[in-house]
């Protein structure tokens, strides 16, 4: 028998990463899309797979394309609509466009040429049309005009980026210039598209507006979306829902509350109710997102607010249109929750692991979901049959590895509050024996280390190369109820710093603990802890730190896109209270930073600017405290290309090694 061997940061890009499910009408099949990234040539190329609900092999559907995605399948079940680039009848696609393929194969069709491309789209019920996303100038009527302008603009020879507005760029990319996103339908036999917002001032949210930001109702007379009401938009601004009677061209405010944020609109299968979630962020800005309902021409209510879960798009009705179902976190995992409206309760659809997308079709219920231990596997649950497995994508291949085992542990932290903590144990674990440990603290700081298999901070690589890693799900984390997340607003690092201390106390106790190795590393908000711990932490307590991507100066960190929301988590503006931000800022405490830190950054993260990076860096080169530097000019908040990915990881173990 053939020995099996420990994961390695090669063998993490050879994984065939699934995602992208949708559920045919009848519920007998399911497409999603699976890629596959090849080290040779440092790209990925994604493809679409037919899977039978009843079991059996998948079967391939597309491969001509280098990213097939976002499948969707037509109400009739005969087809199956995606986006991608493609080079067809000898022209290539400038921008993603809409392709539909019958759903028993053959060559996938581009449906018309849209000069601006398309983000996301949905069907009609009929199966004739759909509605879709495309970034536009508002102020041009038309299709040629669109296309004149697009080209136009690629072809021209300044490169500045002009602009008056408060939401200009995004996580990595600036904003199409001059653009908004607008709603259009197109006819899938002809064609023929019509923007429905042209010669009005709607437009979708600018942050990302996808397929969950609207919907279509069952008798495609109607389209009810989300938009900002404010002029000048923001990424704070509370959205309201808008309904367009697409016959008389009219719109209708279904809800508008100054206080409130209104996202992710569904009908439900008769059409006279909506489902969207709701955040009162006039109360405070970390609410959660509550699961609401709305009859056109009445008032809207919130049916979730008595159960401590943030509701998570999309949303999706049962069959009987009595319950809703989407996805909520629980204590470091993600379920899939089905919300009865009668009862005002939930009960667990499918366990997470992590749930990362899922599909309903009458009684069928699919799921994709992923845990510490294996990457995303598809299920299907019929009914209240327990859920099937329905392919096997990385089984053979993961077969021979040995896999790290996880225990979920509670610390008391800050606040005398239980804290919950992942302990993940190299594979073969003896603890007879001594082994370092590693802190992999989590971004956000509203999220959470999850039992998710996560491909940029894998802890089954990080515990396959002897370390024992621990993940402290800190007050601020989400998941552990409003109270806790909340718990940290303006006063960072505070309790957090608390927690994560905990969690080493209980590390350091254990017999099998290598006292003299002992190590943190955090990306993001993870990033900002290990600064803060540098500057708090006395020196000696950890061997070595790593930050990537981290915040470090709450002023400088002013030039990223989130900008608006600095006075909300902080408590001030740094004008108007610069003693409170300092206090919160690991800058501030610079005198006292001792401990040697690898810092790692992209050029084009516009969440935490590169700056905050290489200030840090500078930093502790100038106080002469020992610091490496890795800056990728080609990468944004995560490490995204699989050379730089396995160079990150080896200058990450290279690091921890020359610091024993």
């Amino acid at each position: 028998m053939a020995k099996k061997k420990l994961l390695t940061v090669d063998d993490l890009w050879q994984i065939e990463r699934v995602g992208g499910v949708s559920l045919s009408p009848d519920g007998a099949q399911a497409v999603c899309a699976v890629t596959r990234y090849d080290m040779d040539t440092n790209k990925g190329a994604s493809s679409l797979w037919l899977l039978s609900t009843f079991g059996g092999k998948p079967r391939r559907l597309t491969s001509c394309g280098e990213k097939d995605g976002a499948a969707q399948w037509s109400p009739t079940g005969e087809r199956i609509a995606f986006v991608a680039r493609r080079e067809q009848e000898g022209s290539k696609d400038e921008t993603p466009q809409l392709y539909v393929i019958a759903a028993d194969g053959g060559e996938a069709q581009r449906v018309g040429s849209v000069a601006t491309g398309i983000d996301a789209f949905k069907w009609f019920p009929d199966g004739k049309r759909i509605a879709f996303i495309s970034w536009v100038w508002p102020g041009l009527k038309g299709s040629k005009a669109q296309a004149k302008a697009h080209k136009e603009f690629t072809e021209r020879k300044e490169t500045a980026y002009v602009t008056s507005e408060g939401q200009y760029r995004h996580w990595d990319r600036n904003l199409p210039m001059g653009r908004v996103p607008h709603l259009h339908v197109m006819d899938v036999s002809t064609g023929r598209v019509r923007d429905l917002f042209e010669g009005t001032d709607f437009e979708l949210p600018r942050a990302d507006p996808d397929a969950h930001g609207f919907d279509v109702s069952p008798d495609g007379g109607r389209i009810v979306f989300a938009f900002d009401p404010q002029k000048e938009k923001q990424n704070t601004h509370n959205k309201a829902l808008a309904e367009l009677h697409l016959r008389s061209g009219k719109f209708t405010t279904l809800a508008s509350d100054d206080d409130w944020d209104f996202e992710a609109p569904r009908y439900s299968p008769n059409g006279g109710t909506i489902a969207f979630t709701a955040c009162h962020r006039g109360l405070k800005h970390t609410m959660p997102e509550w699961l609401a309902t709305v009859q056109p021409g009445e008032a809207w209510q919130v049916v979730s607010q008595d159960w401590d879960h943030q509701v998570h798009a999309p949303l999706k009705w049962a069959k009987d249109g009595e319950s809703v179902y989407f996805t909520a976190e629980e204590r470091a995992r993600h379920h899939l929750w089905r919300f009865s409206l009668a009862t005002r309760k939930a009960e667990i659809a499918v366990q997470g692991g992590w749930v990362q997308g899922f599909d309903v079709a009458g009684d069928v219920v699919l799921s994709a979901a992923d845990a510490m231990n294996h990457p995303v596997r598809i299920t299907v649950r019929q009914g209240a049959h327990e859920p099937r497995r329905i392919e096997s994508f990385n089984d053979e291949f993961l077969a021979g590895f040995r896999t790290a085992e996880v225990e979920d542990v509670s610390v008391k932290g800050g606040q005398g509050d239980l804290v919950q903590m992942w302990v993940v144990y190299p594979p073969g674990f003896d603890r007879k024996k001594k082994y370092p440990v590693l802190h992999s603290i989590h971004g956000g700081p509203h999220a959470a280390s999850g039992d998710t298999f996560h491909y940029r901070w894998n802890n089954q690589v990080f515990a396959a190369q002897g370390y024992v890693v621990a993940c402290v799900n800190y007050h601020g984390s989400s998941g552990f109820g409003y109270q806790f997340l909340d718990s940290i607003t303006h006063r960072w690092g505070e309790l957090e710093l608390q927690d994560v201390e905990a969690g080493t106390d209980w590390l350091l106790k254990q017999s099998w603990c290598d006292r003299k190795r002992v190590y943190a590393t955090g990306g993001s908000y993870g990033g900002y802890m290990v600064a803060w711990m540098n500057g708090h932490v006395p020196e000696g307590r950890y061997n070595a730190y790593i930050c990537h991507a981290g915040c470090f100066d709450w002023v400088a960190m002013f030039s990223d896109d989130a900008y608006a929301w600095h006075a909300q988590e902080l408590g001030a503006n740094y004008w108007d209270d610069p003693v409170k931000v300092h206090s919160q800022s690991p800058h501030a405490f610079a005198r006292a930073m001792q401990t040697p830190t690898l810092v790692i950054h992209g050029a084009l993260d516009y969440r935490v600017p590169d700056q905050q990076g290489l200030a840090y860096y500078n930093t502790l080169k100038a106080k002469g405290v020992e610091a490496k530097l890795i800056w990728f000019p080609d990468e944004n908040h995560w490490i995204l290309k699989p050379r730089n990915s396995r160079l990150w990881y080896r200058e990450f173990f290279d690091w921890l090694k020359a610091h024993r």
